[in-house]
C-alpha cells in the first residue's frame, strides 16, 4: 500500500478538511490508544479525524518501559484475564503488525531462595508462555530455561554471586513506543484518515445535551476550527479527566496519574547479555537492553502536578540505582546516568490507595450522547481499547458498520521488512553505507527505509551521521520534519530519535545541526533556528535541576522553569 507524508502542508490541509464536512468520528488524543482508534475506525470505512494537543505521544505513550509484554506479575494478582490478552496482541505484533519495531528480548529472574523460590516462579513462568502459545500467536518466541547459578552468572556476570542462588530466563518483546505511535498514525492517514497534532480541544460543540463536535485551536499557525462529528472519542489518557471538564460532566470514572521514572545507562555500564527483572518491595524493576544502552525502571509513585512535564526528583533517581546496585557486582553512581525520563500511567482509581494496586484494565463509557470516553489499560493492549471504543462508538452511528479488522492490518514498513532484511547486505552495497546503518534503518522505519535511502541517493550528505549521536543520519532528521509532522526540534531530539536520552548531553550537541537540517522542511530562518536551539538547551537545563531536587513539588517547579515553545 501507498505511504503517508505527514509534513507542514498536510498538517495544514488535514485541519481546513476536518473543518469542511461532517466526520463519522473525530478521535482527541494522539497516544497509543488515541492513534488506535483513529486506525480502526478509518480501516472499518468511518470518515475519520484525529487531533492531539501536543506532539504525537508526546505524553505517557513515549515515556514507558518500552515493552510489549503480557505482564508476568499480573499472574501472581490472578488476572488472567489481562496477561492472556496481552501476550496475544505481544504475538500478533511481533509476527505480523509490526515486526520492524516490535522485537524479542530476554529476561533473567534471579532466584534468592532455594526449593521452593525455584517451583513457585518457574510455575508461573511455564503457566506465561503456555497462554503465551495457546492464544495462537506466541510460538515465535523462546520458552523459558532454568538456570543454576553458574549458568546465570555466564548470562549475566554483572550480578554479584550472593545475589542469587539460581535463576530462570524468559523472554518478552520491547519497541520505541513514540515510534511506534508515530507509525500508527501514519498508517491511519494511509487509510484515509485526517491528523492533526499541535491542535487541542478549546472546547465541545453541543446540541442540546448531545456533543457533536469539537472547537480545535491551530496553535502552530493561528486560528481556530470547529470539527463536526457524529461521534467523538476522547482517548486522552491521563488528561481524560480535563477533557471531561470542558463539557462539564467529570464522567462516569476518574483518572489517577502514578508516575513511573527510567534511567539510561551505557552497555558497558552492566555486563550481561540479557535484560534483568529483579522483585521490589513495591513491583518489580526492569533492566532492559536498549541498543548501546540499558533502561533501568520503573517507580510507581501518585502524581497530581503538571502533567505535561512530569519530573523526575533526585530521590526517584536514588530509588532506583539502590535497587539495581543491590545486585549488581559493580555498583551505577549518578555519573552513569547518560538520560532520565518520567511518564505518567492512567489509572483507573479504585478502592486501593497505593497506584500500584489501582486496576491496568480499561474501561469504555458513553457519559453523554455523541461522546465516548476510553481509558486505562496498558501499551500492548491499545488495539483492544481502540476496537472497544469503536464498537462503543459505532452504537451512535445510525448504520452498519463493519467489524474491526486491525487485527490484519499492519502498521507502515511492516509489509516486506523480512524480505529486505534479508537483503541487507546488497542494499548496503548499492547505497553506499555500512550494513550495520541499513540494519538500523530497517528496525525504526521497516520497508520505509527506502524512503530515506532516496533522501540520501539525492544528497549524498544526509547519509553522514549526527554530530554528537552518531547512531542516527542525518537523513532521519530531514525525514521527521518532511514525513513524520515533527514540528519542532524538541519533537526530533526526544521522540522521532532517543538523543535526549541517549547521550550523556541529553543531545544539545547535535541540537544546532538537526534545527540547520529541518529548516528548509520547515520553512524556519535563522531566527528561529536560535529560538528552537534556546528552547531545547533550556528544557534540558531545566530537566537537570529538577533531578536535583529532593521531591516532587520543588522537582516540578524546577522543570516548569522552561516554558513549552508553543504555549497550550
Amino acid at each position: 500500500m501507498r505511504t503517508a507524508t505527514m509534513g507542514p502542508a498536510q498538517r495544514a490541509e488535514a485541519l481546513a478538511a476536518m473543518a469542511e464536512r461532517e466526520l463519522d468520528v473525530l478521535v482527541v488524543g494522539g497516544g497509543v490508544v488515541g492513534a488506535g482508534t483513529a486506525l480502526d475506525a478509518v480501516t472499518r470505512g468511518l470518515a475519520t479525524g484525529i487531533v492531539e494537543a501536543r506532539d504525537w505521544a508526546s505524553g505517557t505513550s513515549s515515556r514507558s518501559s518500552k515493552l510489549i509484554h503480557g505482564g508476568l506479575r499480573y499472574l501472581e494478582m490472578l488476572d488472567f484475564a489481562l496477561v492472556r490478552e496481552a501476550l496475544k496482541e505481544r504475538g500478533l505484533l511481533l509476527e505480523r503488525l509490526a515486526p520492524h519495531l516490535v522485537k524479542p528480548v530476554p529476561f533473567l529472574y534471579p532466584l534468592r531462595h532455594k526449593g521452593w523460590e525455584r517451583v513457585y516462579a518457574g510455575a508461573g513462568v511455564a503457566l506465561y508462555d503456555a497462554m503465551s502459545v495457546s492464544s495462537g500467536h506466541g510460538r515465535g518466541l523462546p520458552v523459558h530455561r532454568h538456570l543454576t547459578r553458574g549458568h546465570a552468572l555466564r548470562a549475566a556476570p554483572c550480578l554479584r554471586r550472593d545475589a542469587l542462588v539460581g535463576a530462570l530466563q524468559y523472554y518478552d518483546a520491547q519497541m520505541d513506543d513514540a515510534r511506534f505511535v508515530a507509525g500508527l498514525v501514519r498508517t491511519a492517514v494511509a487509510y484515509g484518515a485526517l491528523a492533526a497534532g499541535r491542535a487541542p480541544v478549546v472546547g465541545f460543540l453541543r446540541e442540546g445535551e448531545r456533543v457533536v463536535g469539537a472547537r480545535v485551536e491551530d496553535v502552530e499557525t493561528g486560528g481556530e476550527y470547529e470539527i463536526r462529528a457524529r461521534q467523538v472519542v476522547n482517548a486522552t489518557g491521563v488528561w481524560t479527566d480535563d477533557t471531561q471538564g470542558l463539557i462539564g460532566e467529570r464522567g462516569q470514572f476518574h483518572v489517577r496519574a502514578s508516575k513511573g521514572i527510567h534511567l539510561v545507562v551505557p552497555k558497558d555500564r552492566i555486563h550481561s547479555a540479557t535484560g534483568l527483572i529483579l522483585r521490589t518491595e513495591k513491583s518489580v524493576l526492569f533492566v532492559i537492553p536498549w541498543g548501546r544502552h540499558w533502561i533501568v525502571g520503573t517507580t510507581d509513585t501518585e502524581w497530581d502536578l503538571d502533567k505535561a512535564h512530569p519530573a523526575a526528583s533526585s530521590a526517584d533517581i536514588d530509588y532506583l540505582l539502590a535497587r539495581v546496585n543491590s545486585v549488581l557486582a559493580v555498583p551505577l553512581t549518578r555519573d552513569d546516568v547518560e538520560g532520565v525520563y518520567a511518564g505518567l500511567r492512567p489509572l483507573l482509581a479504585g478502592e486501593s490507595e497505593a497506584t500500584s494496586k489501582l486496576s491496568r484494565e480499561h474501561t469504555v463509557a458513553h457519559p453523554v450522547p455523541g461522546l465516548v470516553v476510553v481509558a486505562g489499560g496498558k501499551y500492548t493492549t491499545y488495539r483492544v481499547m481502540a476496537k472497544d471504543a469503536v464498537d462503543e462508538a459505532v452504537h451512535g452511528l445510525d448504520r452498519r458498520v463493519a467489524e474491526c479488522v486491525t487485527e490484519d492490518v499492519p502498521l507502515l514498513g511492516a509489509e516486506g521488512y523480512r524480505a529486505l532484511w534479508n537483503a541487507r547486505a546488497g542494499i548496503a552495497e548499492r547505497a553506499g553505507l555500512h550494513v550495520a546503518r541499513i540494519e538500523h534503518l530497517l528496525n525504526r522505519y521497516g520497508s520505509m527505509a527506502e524512503e530515506l535511502l532516496e533522501l540520501v541517493a539525492a544528497d549524498p550528505g544526509l547519509g553522514r551521521p549526527l554530530t554528537g549521536a552518531d547512531d542516527y543520519l542525518r537523513a532521519e532528521i530531514v525525514y521527521a520534519a518532511s514525513h513524520e509532522d515533527a514540528r519542532h526540534l524538541d519533537d526530533v531530539l526526544t521522540r522521532r530519535t532517543r538523543i535526549s536520552i541517549e547521550t550523556f548531553d541529553r543531545g544539545t550537541r547535535s541540537a544546532r545541526e538537526c534545527a540547520e537540517l529541518m529548516a528548509p522542511v520547515l520553512g524556519w530562518d535563522k531566527r528561529r533556528i536560535a529560538r528552537e536551539v534556546e528552547h531545547y538547551e533550556k528544557r534540558v537545563e531545566a530537566e537537570r535541576e529538577s533531578q536535583l531536587q529532593p521531591d516532587d513539588l520543588t522537582a516540578d517547579a524546577a522543570r516548569l522553569g522552561a516554558p513549552d515553545i508553543v504555549p497550550i
